[in-house]
């Protein structure tokens, strides 16, 4: 039961930042003026291209658990510094604070997430445990 749950964490995981990955792919433009807007004017061009590489190629590791470390490992480094750019909800205005506050904890639960993955690694159900339980025969 416990390699299932593994898994389907694994899962719920990978989906919030293939979907993340998605809708800057998207909406590549609104994005990058919303990157814009929180001052993030640095190389955009880079960190744009970058952040998705991170969040399909952290994405897919940590889904079919081979190198799921490395995979989380990625995610965390995108999605840590956003969390708190974006959801900083201690310099916003007094109406915005609990709708931001609540955002930036359902993120910082995510982390934590990905930190079990980082540090359980991937369960029995993974590419990584299929790799090391397969033997060729010669022939």
């Amino acid at each position: 039961m416990k390699a299932i749950m593994d898994l389907i964490g694994r899962i719920c995981i990978s989906l919030i930042f293939f979907y993340e990955a998605y809708d800057s792919i998207v909406y590549a433009k609104a994005t990058k003026a919303l990157m814009t807007e929180y001052g993030v004017v640095w190389r955009q061009d880079l960190l744009f291209y970058g952040a998705i590489v991170a969040l399909v190629l952290g994405s897919i590791l940590v889904l079919i658990g081979y190198r799921a470390g490395l995979g989380a490992f990625l995610l965390l480094a995108y999605w840590i510094p956003v969390t708190l750019i974006v959801h900083s909800f201690w310099n916003d205005a007094p109406e915005l604070r609990r709708m931001e506050s609540i955002h930036f904890m359902k993120n910082i639960a995510i982390v934590g997430g990905l930190l079990s993955v980082l540090v359980n690694g991937s369960g029995k159900i993974s590419i990584r445990r299929l790799f090391a339980t397969f033997r060729v025969r010669n022939a």
